[in-house]
């Protein structure tokens, strides 16, 4: 063994360590130096990726709450009519970076690629034209595919397109019905849309075919409903795409049946928690939310099913009546699809149904607990198959956040990604936005009380000005531009003088989008049992926002248009703390 290594070590100084040698093993060592690292990198920043949590934005001491609530976000709305951030708003806009977009030459490839495996070319007019000018179009062909995916890339130039679904037919023999994954190229919102869209091709006497017309916004109802078994390779390799990362849809159909509980065995064998009702009643959505999310998240740390009551109390800040609401249903502010396929809840008239069915059947057992100072972590060992959190009449101590304070809020901690706004309400500022070609710029204007209040906001009347307004706008963005302006002003016409160097618009101005002959409409009154839903202060409010934060310059009240602070005179150095 000892000569084998001698006989090594001299090959080893005869060969590779001559001098006329080292200049090439010194680069070899070099570049196998560069690979290591760099394997090492990639390695390093996999685990990162692969383990990585984002921070909890309400994981704060409870005495942030209220900063927290109204601190400074990108849209300056009244603090007790604000949108709740929801947990879509705290996902990093770059997620969708590992998903492929399409482009032109993406498709001319696709189109080549498909020529090849056929043997056959299907640019131009074919060599024998066999159809009449005529004949139905068949939506299936792939030469109508390729030309509806070519004109819709060209047609709409602010959008990236993830995915295409193949065309059906759509209201007659010369229509063809297409919808389309996207993002709009300068979206600042981790989300996904779709859209489907109703073309209008014909044919001419040489066989060629061409498109004339593209419809508006989900106007290609054919084509709604995702394939769920994609044929081609093509498709597959698309259908692959939309789950590439877990990010809202907008778009989609909505299923946010109720959850049910398959059979006794089942029942009886799962652990409850069941929150009573108590002093959150009828508060701000931030106050439900805050407290519905501690429920949330006791619920999880026990590994137990959250049992929830959608029918929620709807504060008189955002009713018309200007009195508290009841009966508003969850599923008309939050996706309740993405809340039951991501965590364990059932509703509560469903839950104590099946309860008195089989409670005293199985000896079903019963944990009462009427102190909330009773952290979930003394609760742990219960094994009653219910928890029972029954809160007293004295406010604030029978606020379910309660429960989440002290020492609870280093332990449990709020699933804050499980909450997504109601994919319904965002459908309708995509629509919106379409219409708007994705291509537009957005000023939020706060007036109202503040307006009038010279004591707390001295400049905001003058500032917020038409004459002012149109010096200061005209400053920061570009003449002729379409924009869109959030405000808590009722008469629109108070901004007239805007008009005359930029094409204005407001939320009011898409009515038909909630209205009789909406699906929004349609949807939320088979939600509350063919009772037409009112279109609420909170739903207006959510929509005006999410438009504003989707323009692609936006323009604060507090931050580009006046001087005073947000909470009043003095408070601007405590709001960006």
């Amino acid at each position: 063994m000892l000569g084998k290594m001698l006989g090594r070590s001299s090959l080893y100084r005869s060969g590779s360590f001559r001098p006329e040698n080292l200049g090439q093993n010194a680069l070899a060592l070099i570049g196998n130096l560069c690979f290591t690292l760099f394997v090492v990198g990639v390695l390093i920043f996999t685990i990162i990726a692969a383990t990585y949590e984002p921070e909890d934005p309400l994981f704060h001491p409870s005495t942030k709450i209220t900063t927290f609530l109204t601190s400074n976000s990108n849209a300056t709305f009244k603090t007790d009519s604000t949108v709740m951030k929801t947990g879509e708003d705290f996902m990093a806009a770059n997620q969708t970076a590992f998903a492929t977009f399409l482009n032109e030459t993406d498709i001319v490839k696709i189109i080549d690629a498909e020529n090849s495996a056929l043997g056959s070319a299907t640019e131009g007019a074919s060599p024998e034209c066999n159809s009449n000018v005529d004949d139905p179009i068949d939506c299936r062909d792939p030469e109508v595919f390729h030309m509806m995916m070519e004109t819709t890339i060209e047609r709409f130039k602010d959008i990236h397109f993830y995915r295409f679904g193949k065309p059906v037919r759509g209201s007659n023999d010369s229509t063809c019905d297409m919808a389309w994954r996207f993002r709009p190229k300068e979206g600042k919102i981790a989300s996904f849309y779709k859209d489907y869209r109703r073309f209008v091709i014909t044919r001419s006497a040489n066989c060629t075919l061409s498109i004339v017309s593209i419809g508006d916004y989900h106007s290609g109802v054919n084509a709604r409903k995702k394939k769920k078994n994609p044929k081609n390779n093509f498709e597959k390799k698309m259908e692959q795409l939309e789950h590439a990362v877990s990010l809202p849809v907008v778009g989609e159909v909505v299923n946010d049946s109720l959850p049910v509980v398959e059979s006794e065995g089942s029942f009886s064998q799962g652990k409850y928690l069941v929150y009573e009702m108590s002093g959150d009643k009828c508060k701000s959505m931030n106050h439900y939310l805050w407290s519905f999310l501690c429920a949330l998240g006791e619920a999880q740390y026990l590994n137990r099913t959250l049992v929830m009551d959608l029918k929620i109390c709807l504060s008189s800040i955002y009713t018309s009546s200007k009195q508290d609401e009841e009966g508003k249903d969850f599923r008309f502010y939050f996706d309740f699809e993405h809340l039951k396929e991501s965590a364990s809840i059932l509703d509560q008239g469903q839950f104590w149904s099946d309860w008195e069915k089989w409670q005293k059947k199985d000896r079903l057992g019963l944990y009462l607990v009427e102190d909330f100072r009773i952290t979930p972590m003394k609760l742990a060992d219960v094994k009653d198959a219910l928890i029972f959190r029954k809160f007293g009449s004295a406010e604030p101590d029978n606020y379910w956040y309660r429960v989440c304070e002290g020492e609870t809020e280093s332990v449990v901690k709020r699933p804050w990604h499980l909450i997504w706004k109601s994919r319904r309400l965002m459908d309708i500022v995509s629509s919106i936005a379409s219409r708007l070609n994705w291509d537009y710029d957005s000023v939020h204007i706060v007036r109202g009380e503040k307006a009038k209040n010279k004591e707390l906001w001295p400049n905001l009347d003058v500032d917020t000005s038409p004459d002012t307004l149109l010096s200061t706008l005209q400053e920061k963005l570009e003449t002729g531009r379409n924009l869109y302006i959030a405000t808590n002003e009722p008469n629109t016409d108070y901004f007239d003088p805007l008009k005359d160097k930029f094409s204005t618009h407001f939320l009011d101005e898409y009515k038909d989008l909630w209205g009789k002959d909406s699906e929004w409409y349609t949807e939320t009154m088979n939600l509350n049992n063919g009772t037409p839903v009112e279109f609420d202060g909170y739903m207006r409010v959510s929509v005006d926002t999410e438009v504003f934060l989707r323009g692609k310059k936006q323009l604060e009240t507090f931050n580009d248009l006046t001087n005073d602070c947000k909470d009043g005179i003095n408070t601007c150095s405590v709001a960006s703390n």
